[in-house]
């Protein structure tokens, strides 16, 4: 068998390719940003031309960096930001809309009439989710509405959807129209129990079901088509991993055991917690999602908090405010000061996702006197993002009855020791991070490897898994207590500020 295996990881900022050995350490990598589109307010958009175009490119680097052919690698997975939407023709391969991002709000009046009229009933309980401009149910439904031809084609067959990793595979293998189930599971439009598209569903968004991709498996030794052999990776790769982000990077993290969670630390945060092959519903704000299925084992099931602001917090003060030139001076910056001297920032840009699904929310920093400085600002932004997390934790653990032993974390915020001490004293747990940080296309990659038996089972998974730092909580039950209140009350600060109809 060849000695490597490949991922491609398709996030909201970036493209990557990594190539890893059998014992999970990375081989090579090469990595491109692509343009964030912000029409107007609210409104997040990528070009998936430019997407393709920044896949082929990092593909071709990293091999030639680490100087491997086709016949290097065993296998190849994909993982990619989840709910951006793409929608392409069938025929000329070409998107008829830039992709909708998981952040664009565009779609709140499609989200809000879902919930008055007990339709968000239904996709609570076959979906495991809110009724919400995150997912890509809405932001189908818009395109079909609003782009010229569209809807004509969708009934005539033409028109496809996928999310970012279907887009992805449609062109690496020339036309195969494929997703897994942890992509599927964001839509909006599976049943949680068939894993397959439910008509009731589609039918509220008024989607024909010729639109949707194949839903397989995450790990999948018959694969989801052939690499064409003018594609990036050049030759015949079996292509055998797929999974959303967020599920592949708690695949990279080995959370293979029910009550096992990580979280993960990007443009927004993501915390998964497993909860075996029991489907549990949130009554406390979380989402129900498919973790991952291997093949034709069972599938594995989480309960899931997503935040939807959290780097992209620290890229706001570099970019916009610009008290920063880099993100790594966040901590820095923030270290300047012993505490946020009463400042708490809510980065609510695009409202709130878990545990309060409000999209009428819009970001606020509070608590600002004379006294307070640039480093406050930063520090509390740090801050908000561990207090964001503690949302999340504590709605996992009234939702599963897990009490949080040790948070794994992982993703580009790991690397501010200053955020993840917080976060241990925030939380009042110990806090992880891996040797290897980018769990996400780690994930991709063990999905992929393990179809072809490059690895035998999880358990040689986890033995690749290695601690790289812990920090542990320092502050007193007292300060965790006020702060995380007055938290709070800084988050019901941003509630009821736009109108939703």
């Amino acid at each position: 068998m060849a000695d490597f295996v490949g991922a491609v990881d398709q996030g909201t900022t970036s493209t990557r390719f990594m190539i890893f050995d059998h014992g999970g350490n990375e081989v090579a990598r090469h990595q491109l940003e692509h343009e964030q589109i912000m029409p107007q307010a609210g409104w997040v958009e990528h070009n998936p031309i430019e997407i393709w175009e920044r896949t082929v490119a990092v593909v071709r680097t990293a091999m030639q960096k680490a100087d491997l052919s086709a016949s290097d690698l065993a296998a190849v997975g994909i993982t990619n930001q989840r709910e951006t939407t793409v929608v392409w023709d069938r025929r000329t391969g070409r998107p008829y809309y830039n992709a909708i991002v998981w952040q664009d709000t565009r779609t709140d009046r499609i989200a809000s009439a879902l919930d008055r009229d007990g339709r968000g009933d239904v996709i609570r309980r076959k979906a495991g989710l809110p009724p919400a401009t995150y997912f890509s149910g809405g932001k189908i439904q818009w395109i079909l509405e609003n782009v010229d031809g569209v809807r004509e084609a969708a009934e005539r067959g033409d028109a496809l959807f996928g999310n970012t990793d279907s887009w992805l595979l449609w062109n690496i293998t020339r036309g195969s129209h494929v997703t897994d189930v942890t992509n599927a599971s964001r839509t909006m439009l599976m049943n949680l129990e068939t894993l397959d598209w439910d008509d009731e569903l589609l039918s509220f968004f008024g989607i024909p079901r010729s639109m949707l991709p194949e839903i397989r498996p995450s790990s999948d030794p018959t694969g989801y088509g052939v690499a064409h052999v003018d594609g990036p990776l050049g030759g015949d790769v079996p292509l055998t991993g797929d999974l959303g982000d967020q599920q592949a990077a708690t695949v990279g993290q080995v959370c293979f055991s029910p009550g096992e969670a990580k979280n993960t630390y990007g443009t927004g945060n993501f915390m998964l917690l497993n909860t075996g092959t029991k489907l549990v519903r949130s009554e406390n704000g979380l989402l129900t999602t498919v973790c991952y299925k291997f093949g034709d084992a069972a599938p594995v099931y989480a309960l899931e908090g997503s935040i939807a602001v959290t780097g992209s917090a620290v890229q706001w003060l570099r970019d916009q405010l610009r008290i920063i030139k880099s993100a790594s001076e966040s901590e820095s910056l923030a270290s300047r000061v012993p505490d946020s001297g009463g400042v708490y920032f809510v980065p609510a840009f695009s409202g709130l996702f878990a545990p309060y699904w409000r999209s009428d929310a819009r970001g606020a920093i509070v608590g600002l006197s004379r006294f307070n400085t640039d480093a406050h600002i930063a520090r509390a932004t740090l801050e908000a993002i561990c207090y964001q997390t503690r949302d999340v934790v504590d709605a996992m653990a009234q939702d599963s009855g897990v009490t949080l032993d040790v948070l794994k974390v992982d993703g580009g915020i790991t690397v501010n020791n200053l955020c993840m001490q917080i976060q241990a004293d925030v939380l009042g747990v110990p806090v992880s991070r891996p040797v290897v940080a980018e769990t996400t296309a780690l994930g991709a990659a063990y999905a992929a490897g393990l179809a072809v038996g490059y690895w035998k089972n999880t358990e040689e998974l986890r033995e690749n898994w290695n601690e790289s730092q812990r920090w542990q909580p320092n502050w007193t039950p007292e300060q965790r207590d006020q702060g995380f209140g007055r938290w709070k009350k800084a988050v019901q600060r941003t509630l009821d500020w736009v109108d939703v109809d």
